[in-house]
């Protein structure tokens, strides 16, 4: 049985942004991840609302991805794929950054995850574009526009470190009750996708 580690924000934990609460696993990308593969893989789904690359938030308890790994490798401990999706709080007027702050952000969290894990096995993936829904929710223009800018830094990075690359924004479109999370149809196009992906990385395994 391989073991997935999922690494990520509300989008990998599967927060419904029409209830406010969380997807069933016959729902959100991970739980479909883990129905297909239930003979070959076991998900470890390690997805926290508000989670950012490096970044802190004094409303969110361990919102910084950087610090929380460690402690989430050394539980997961051994995992022979991990998929990462970081990138979308830290788009947040709060914190100001640039997509290449974000990106440079990203990269410190993949080089922690490449100290147990070889490159070949990392799905490094972009999140999704803001929309104008966002704004309100700790968002402002500037997100959105630096939003639609991580997909080429992370593409970059991708090919930079050889891991495998997939952009969310190409498969699915935020939820236009608030512009930043995936909706239920979203789920399942991205986890289409991520299966496409990683399929023949787990059989060669």
């Amino acid at each position: 049985m391989k073991r997935i580690l999922a690494y990520g924000d509300s989008n990998t934990w599967g927060f419904d942004p029409a209830s406010f609460t969380r997807f069933s696993e016959d729902i959100r990308w991970t739980g479909l991840l883990q129905k297909a593969l239930e003979k070959d893989a076991l998900i470890l789904e390690e997805g926290l609302c508000g989670r950012t690359t490096v970044f802190d938030d004094d409303t969110i308890a361990g919102a910084n991805g950087l610090n929380a790994l460690p402690a989430v490798l050394e539980a997961d401990s051994p995992f022979d794929l991990a998929i990462i999706m970081l990138g979308t709080n830290d788009c947040k007027c709060v914190f100001g950054a640039s997509a290449q702050e974000i990106t440079d952000g990203l990269e410190l969290c993949l080089a922690k995850i490449l100290e147990v894990i070889d490159p070949e096995n990392v799905l490094l993936i972009s999140p999704l574009y803001l929309s104008d829904a966002a704004l309100g929710y700790g968002y402002d223009d500037r997100s959105l526009a630096v939003s639609r800018e991580l997909k080429q830094k992370y593409r970059e990075l991708a090919d930079r470190y050889g891991t495998a690359f997939l952009a969310a924004s190409d498969v699915a479109s935020a939820s236009g009750v608030d512009g930043q999370h995936l909706t239920a149809e979203g789920h399942r196009a991205l986890f289409e996708a991520v299966l496409n992906i990683i399929t023949p990385k787990v059989r060669s395994l």
